[in-house]
Parts: structure tokens; sequence; C-alpha cells
């Protein structure tokens, strides 16, 4: 046989076996189903749902001047786009409540004697309490607020003095009866905006992205765990010894969970560990807390893992499916974009997604040192979550071979 021969019989074989390669895959509609989704998921989530130009920062507002300069103040924070007036409270202790509950991004405060200070020329000043937990909302915060103070201070045109000394404001007529004729002549800025960053005042990365890599980490290994556990029970062949058991589909799927609750905990105790001897995160909340906040959280992706393992029948399937659920929780929980940031049908999505709520809980016991019941909604939601996953799980897993 000559050479030529036996390129062209090497090459029929390769053929045949593109052909049925082609053949297989056009069979298994699951592998062809993320050949075009996982690529249409990550361009839709990547070109729409991630932006990070951060606006519609939800904010709270203590107004103690509560006087018509003082809304008109207010309005013009608002109008930056920036912020997001939400609440309005009568005390600081419940804007910073607020601010540690993760259920604000920025606190704003308006002094009582707002129009008097103005009026006199001693200087007025507007607090902006910014929750540095997250660096980019707070960078975004600082920049609106100290631009628009200056815009506004700007734009309250002072007048000399007699004297030619500091720059006075106007007094109106109206005010000279209770703050007299003339002006104080303190301060040449009628008003100044401060911000102040709270929970990571030097906006290290760090210090943002560790405590949420606790809940990444998670999700990716514990839903592969499970996911993987029948599959492969099926593939060795054991699969056929569990049928043969009075175990019921329920205490199956428990069994499965318990022992990985453990390795959890041990995953998020080295994380931690490392994290502070590493990256010098700090630890400001209970870490019993915390590990009572996990515990849902563990449960939730243990059950994810479990229904995706009673739904594929190989171990590159199941392997597939945890990947497509992986990525929108990674992209849409706030791990790595501002959630604020993201349109009205992403955030929407996200706040199906447990790790979006046990983002907001590590970090606020972490960073900020909330008490695990002051998070109590982030936790009903993980429960509400890994509930639902445990019903269809134990409703889609059959103890038969096919």
């Amino acid at each position: 046989m000559s050479a030529l021969d036996r390129i062209r019989l090497a090459l029929r074989r390769v053929l045949a076996m593109t052909r049925k390669e082609f053949v297989q895959l056009g069979r298994d509609h699951l592998t062809l189903g993320f050949v075009v989704g996982i690529p249409s998921l990550q361009l839709i989530l990547f070109g729409y749902a991630i932006n990070l130009d951060v606006r519609g920062i939800p904010t709270v507002v203590l107004d103690r001047a509560d006087s018509a300069l003082s809304r008109r103040l207010i309005g013009e924070f608002e109008a930056t786009q920036t912020f997001h007036i939400t609440h309005r409270v009568a005390s600081e202790a419940e804007a910073v409540r607020m601010l540690e509950n993760s259920e604000v991004g920025a606190a704003i405060f308006v002094p009582p004697d707002l129009d008097a200070h103005i009026h006199r020329g001693r200087g007025a000043e507007i607090s902006i309490l910014a929750d540095a937990s997250n660096p980019t909302v707070a960078s975004a915060v600082s920049l609106a607020g100290l631009g628009l103070g200056r815009a506004l201070s700007a734009r309250i045109q002072p007048l000399a003095a007699a004297d030619g000394a500091i720059p006075a404001l106007r007094i109106l007529r109206f005010d000279q009866r209770t703050r007299g004729a003339r002006p104080d002549l303190v301060h040449a800025e009628p008003l100044e905006v401060r911000v102040i960053p709270l929970y990571n005042p030097e906006r290290r990365t760090a210090v943002f992205i560790v405590p949420g890599l606790v809940g990444v980490i998670l999700t990716m290994t514990m839903m592969l765990m499970t996911a993987l556990a029948v599959v492969r029970e099926r593939e060795r062949g054991t699969f056929e010894f569990l049928i043969a058991t009075p175990v019921r589909r329920l205490e199956v799927m428990i069994g499965k969970i318990v022992p990985y609750l453990l390795v959890g905990h041990i995953q998020v105790a080295l994380i931690l560990t490392l994290g502070a001897l590493i990256f010098d995160v700090p630890l400001h909340g209970s870490l019993l807390g915390l590990g009572l906040g996990a515990l849902p959280f563990l449960t939730a992706m243990l059950t994810m893992g479990l229904l995706i393992s009673s739904l594929a029948q190989t171990q590159f399937q199941a392997t597939q499916m945890s990947f497509f659920f992986f990525l929108p929780s990674m992209l849409l929980s706030g791990f790595m974009f501002p959630f604020d940031a993201m349109p009205d049908p992403a955030r929407w999505i996200g706040e199906l997604l447990p790790l979006t709520h046990f983002l907001r809980i590590v970090r606020g016991i972490l960073l900020k040192g909330a008490p695990i019941e002051a998070l109590w909604q982030e936790v009903a939601a993980i429960v509400a979550f890994a509930a639902t996953a445990l019903v269809l799980a134990v409703s889609t897993f059959r103890k038969r071979l096919d």
C-alpha cells in the first residue's frame, strides 16, 4: 500500500469519527443548548446588565432643618441621579443602622441651623456618610457629593463686605429681624459638603473582594460536590446498591447534604483566616453570627447541586448545568459590579439568587459589625430558596437506573 493510500484511509477514518461526533452532539440536546445558551447569557450579562456607572444609590436623609432651603438642596442631590432618596429618618442612629444593614448606600445629614449659617455668612456644612465597604459606590458618592457642593456654593453669590474683608452673604430683609442687619463675616464659602467613608475608609479593594469570595467559593465548590454526587454513583455502578436500600428520597438528599455542611464551614474559616493574615481584612462582627448565616446558604447551594444531579445524566452535563447557574450568580449578585448600577430586570434576577443575599450578610457582619438578627430578611430569602430547591430535588430524584 502506497503512502498516498494510507493518507487517504486515515482521512476517511477521521471523517467517520467527525461525522459520529456530530451525530452524538445532535442527540445530546442539553449540550447543544449550552453551546447556544452560554454565549448568549454571557453577551446579555456583560453587555446589558453590567454597568460601572453607578446611579440611583439608595439614600437615607436626616433633615434637621426642615426648611424650604433644605428641601431644595436635597432635591439637588437627587437631581444628580447618583442619589435616590428612599428613606427619611428622625435620628442619626436610625440612619447608621440602615447603613449597617445594607438597606442604603449613603446617608445625608442636614444640620438644624442650615439657613441661619448660610444667611449669617458662617458657612453651612452638609455631611454624607458613604458605605465604603463597596469602594465603587463610595467613590461615586464622594464624586457626586463634593461636585454638587462646589456647584451649589458657587451659585450662592457672595457680596463684598463694607470694609473689604471676607465676602459675606446678603442678609435678606425678612431675616434682618431675627438675624441682625449685618452678617457675621466668618466663612467665605456659603456651603460645604463633606463625605465620610465608613467601614473601609481607605477604600481597599481587598476589603471588598475577600468577604465576597466566601460566597463565590462556597457557591462553586458546594454546588459541584453534590451536583456530581448522584451522577458519579450512576457511572460507577454504586447507584444499584442505593436502589436496593429502604432509604427514602428525602433521607437520601439530607444524608448527602449533612457532611458537606461541615466541609463548607471549614472553607469559610480557611478563607477568613487567609484573608485576615494576607490581606488584612477586618473582622468586626460575630463569627458565630456569620456561621449561623452561612448555614442556610450552604444548604441552598447543596440542594441546588442535588437538583442538578437529579436532572443530569453524566458528570459533564452536571458540570455544565452548574456553570450555567454559577455565572449569573457571580455577575448579578454584586460581587464584582455595583448591584445598584444594574438595570431593574438584572436586579430582579439578582434578588432571586442566594449569593446576592449572602454577600450582604457576610459583608454586613465582617465589615460593619451588624448582628445576624438585623439581617433576617436576607436569611429568610436564602431559606426560601433552599426550601424550594429541596422540594424540586426530591420530586425529580428517582431511585431507578433509567
